[in-house]
């Protein structure tokens, strides 16, 4: 989820759990200590799909925030001890600040690693957007509530309040998840398509409209449904190129990393002399963000070669004025949104420099 998001979270639980003692100041900890699983993105893993795939890793693994959680207790236990209440509660205190954001980064589609060092596929629900106003606004105005009238029984139950009311609107995505692949399995078994991996995941900003996503082989079908529609999404097939694009990316660890990180849900792009891989998770239809040249064809294209240190491949300019097509798709189902022209653009080669990085 985005860091205003997490800080906002943090701050909450902190207030609603240790306001009455240390008041603002539970506020203003609790959002440190709800950004600090996110501070990994200051580190280098060596390229970019690395810095990808390792990102919500070992600083979201629930082992690693339970144990952390514990040193911290007991430091601040032992440093600044507090008699109105035990150091069960401290801990408590901060192992819910810390697992609430893992688990609501688990809620999202890049995927967290909350079984570390367990090499299980990250747990990705994408049951909401990386941004969603309507679980956010809540948080942000218990917060700021609790800073202007202070912790008293007042700003407490502006705390409640909030953890209640975002947390039963998280929940109801579940609703809107179960709906969008109960609606794409209709849709696929109507057409008689057998597909190896499906996906769902909220458009931009809201949870009235989703977006479905199946893979088969060397295509994949990709459609929007919503919850003002009566019928089944009408699903466009596009290009896949997997078959052509796996011998040239025969034994490439980034590869085969981001396979098991996304659950094979790429597309592959020959632009240029670069083969471009790309997650279809992310982002919306022609606007993902990581887009990755892994591999290099000769002139004559007879030899291919593996790139080594992967950079993030230019995304298409983003169209902001899509944002309005897609409001208008969710309440109006009979709105033919581009899905295909969009999706054609990932194959182009990057406008801004003609050329490939």
């Amino acid at each position: 989820m985005d860091s205003l998001s997490q800080a906002l979270l943090g701050a909450s639980v902190g207030g609603a759990m240790l306001g009455r003692w240390h008041g603002r100041k539970a506020l203003v900890a609790g959002a440190l200590l709800g950004t600090l699983p996110d501070m990994d993105v200051v580190l280098d893993f060596g390229d970019a799909v690395a810095d990808m795939t390792y990102h919500r890793g070992f600083s979201h693994s629930l082992f690693v925030l339970t144990g952390l959680s514990l040193i911290l207790a007991w430091l601040a236990r032992r440093l600044r001890p507090h008699p109105d209440y035990t150091a069960v509660r401290l801990w408590l205190c901060i192992w819910l600040i810390f697992v609430t954001h893992v688990l609501l980064d688990a809620f999202t589609t890049y995927g967290t690693q909350l079984f570390w060092p367990m090499t299980t596929a990250p747990v990705a629900i994408s049951s909401i957007f990386i941004i969603d106003p309507l679980y956010t606004l809540p948080l942000l105005f218990a917060v700021v509530a609790g800073l202007i009238i202070g912790m008293n029984r007042a700003g407490l139950r502006w705390q409640h309040a909030a953890l209640v009311i975002s947390s039963l609107y998280l929940l109801s995505t579940l609703a809107g998840k179960q709906m969008a692949d109960y609606r794409l399995d209709r849709a696929l078994a109507l057409a008689g398509v057998e597909t190896e991996h499906r996906f769902s995941s909220p458009t931009p900003f809201n949870t009235l409209l989703w977006r479905v996503v199946a893979v088969d082989g060397d295509d994949y079908y990709e459609g929007l449904t919503g919850w003002f529609d009566s019928e089944l999404p009408k699903l466009v097939k596009l290009p896949r190129n997997y078959s052509e694009a796996a011998l040239a990316l025969e034994g490439s660890e980034q590869h085969h990393r981001l396979r098991w990180f996304t659950r094979d849900m790429l597309r592959y792009d020959l632009i240029g002399s670069q083969w471009v891989v790309t997650d279809l998770r992310l982002g919306m239809t022609g606007y993902h963000p990581f887009r990755f040249a892994l591999a290099t064809v000769s002139d004559d294209g007879k030899t291919t070669s593996l790139v080594r240190d992967s950079e993030l491949w230019p995304a298409p300019a983003a169209d902001l004025g899509q944002l309005g097509g897609l409001f208008r798709r969710a309440i109006d189902a009979q709105y033919r949104f581009p899905l295909e022209s969009l999706a054609n653009n990932l194959g182009d080669m990057p406008a801004a420099s003609g050329a490939t990085p």
